[in-house]
Formats: C-alpha cells, sequence, structure tokens
C-alpha cells in the first residue's frame, strides 16, 4: 500500500471520526451504551446496603453479566449502535447533500470507504467496548476484594478479555454489514430490521442456516454460556460452536468481503439527491 494511498485513507478518518464521535444525531448511542453501566453501578450501590450484603455470590454475578452482554449488548445496543454509526456515513451525507465534496475529490471510492468504515469502527469499539469493560468491573464490586481476586487470580481477567474481544468483533461485523446497506439501499432501516430478525430467530433456525449469521460467531467466544429457559429451550437447536481460531480471522475476513463489495458498489454509484 503506497503512502499516498494511506494518507488518503488518513485524511477521510480523520474528518470522519470527528464528525461521527461528536454528531448530535448519535447522542442516543451513548444512551444505549450508558444504560448497563448506569444499571450495573446502581447494582453495586444497592448491594452495599447492610441489610442486603451477600444476597448472592460472584458466580451468579457472572452469569447475569453473561446474560447481561449477549442478551442486551450484541441483541441490542451494538446492534442498534452500529445501524446508527454506520449506515449514517453514506446516508447521512446524501440526506444532507453534502456527499458530493467528497466525490469531487481525488480520492478513490474504495479508499473514501475504508476510511469512513475505519471511523465509524473507532467510534463503535470506543464505545461499546469502554461500556462493556466498565459494565464487568461494576457488576461484582459489591464483593470488595474477594471480585479484584476474581478478576486478578481467578477467571474474571480472561472472561473481561474475552468480553471485550466479542464486543470488538460484533462491531467490525455488524459495521460492514451497514455500512454496505447504507450505501446501497435509500431505507437502510428495512435491510436493517431484516437483519435484526434473521439474527434474533439464529437459535431455532437449522444447524447449517445458524453459521449464516453473525450472532452464531460470537456466541461460539462467549466465556459463560447463559442457559435459555423454557418453554424457548426445547425449540433451540443445538449447533456446535466453533473455535475462535477459526471464528476471529472467519468474521474478519467476512466484513473485508463486505467492505469489498460495498467499495466496488461505491465505484459504480451516481448521486442522486432528488430520489
Amino acid at each position: 500500500m503506497s503512502g499516498q494511498t494511506l494518507r488518503q485513507i488518513a485524511g477521510v478518518f480523520r474528518l470522519e471520526w470527528k464528525k461521527t464521535f461528536l454528531s448530535r444525531r448519535g447522542w442516543w448511542i451513548y444512551l444505549l451504551a450508558a444504560a448497563p453501566v448506569a444499571l450495573t453501578l446502581i447494582h453495586w450501590l444497592f448491594m452495599l446496603r447492610p441489610q442486603v450484603r451477600g444476597g448472592h455470590s460472584i458466580g451468579d454475578d457472572s452469569m447475569a453479566y453473561a446474560a447481561l452482554f449477549q442478551f442486551f449488548y450484541l441483541r441490542g445496543a451494538i446492534f442498534f449502535g452500529c445501524v446508527g454509526i454506520f449506515c449514517n456515513l453514506f446516508r447521512g451525507e446524501m440526506l444532507e447533500k453534502t456527499l458530493h465534496y467528497y466525490y469531487m475529490t481525488p480520492v478513490r471510492r474504495e479508499l473514501l470507504v475504508a476510511g469512513k468504515y475505519l471511523a465509524g469502527l473507532t467510534v463503535a469499539v470506543a464505545v461499546f467496548v469502554t461500556s462493556a469493560a466498565l459494565s464487568f468491573l461494576l457488576i461484582g464490586r459489591h464483593a470488595g476484594a474477594a471480585y479484584s481476586d476474581y478478576i486478578w487470580h481467578g477467571p474474571g481477567a480472561g472472561q473481561l478479555g474475552w468480553y471485550m474481544l466479542i464486543a470488538a468483533l460484533a462491531c467490525a461485523g455488524y459495521g460492514a454489514v451497514f455500512l454496505m446497506c447504507g450505501l446501497r439501499y435509500r431505507n437502510p432501516m428495512i435491510p436493517a430490521a431484516v437483519v435484526f430478525v434473521w439474527e434474533n430467530i439464529n437459535p431455532f433456525l437449522p444447524a447449517l442456516l445458524q453459521k449464516v449469521s453473525v450472532i452464531y460467531y460470537l456466541r461460539s467466544m462467549m466465556p459463560v454460556e447463559v442457559p435459555i429457559p423454557p418453554p424457548f429451550s426445547v425449540m433451540v437447536i443445538d449447533a456446535d460452536p466453533m473455535s475462535a481460531w477459526i471464528t476471529v480471522p472467519g468474521l474478519l475476513a467476512v466484513a473485508a468481503l463486505i467492505l469489498a463489495y460495498t467499495a466496488l458498489s461505491a465505484r459504480q454509484s451516481e448521486i442522486s439527491y432528488g430520489e
């Protein structure tokens, strides 16, 4: 990759991450990320009260966090956060009628896609990985030294590392999908809704179809398994989880393929603000 290519990507990145990070449209994304942090902070303060102290174990907190991460972060906050961040990278400029300024510069379209994606990914990872880490550190803090020992001398640090990695991979995978949706579709909310339904019915699909999703690979890396309660448990179809050594590069490869398709689409796209 030449120096000029890197400078062009870096130039787009600098412009886009500031706009994305400081966007007034994105206030709700920060609320999504702050909600579990606030919830675990309230849990910590509540459990410090003498009359409720010792009500449950660190293992209970670990299971509660696993459920919070799988059902709130992966299926909610990160998913919708990526919709808001990445769909607007192209669609927002089309709505504001500013995309043609980029197209008039001597920057290749594929480099524009790369710069925008990296900017969105930086913001998404910074917001949601930080939120996931803070929630994990807070949820068992009421146990005091026992929770510190759980993190530093037990499985806690390893679990935290996996949760942060999964959150980052979720941002990378969903980000590539929704960047493509924002460029290809006039109303990206329609394909986003289809993806949302597909991801959420994933455990009930045949094993082969489960693998045609992002959530399947993310769930395969979960350090703590969350049991599905009845009556839904009888409808779940168990699919063999994949090794992390396959899942991590596999997800990144799929994201790269989607970005390559998005770059090709960008090269062939024409601006029509009147649509």
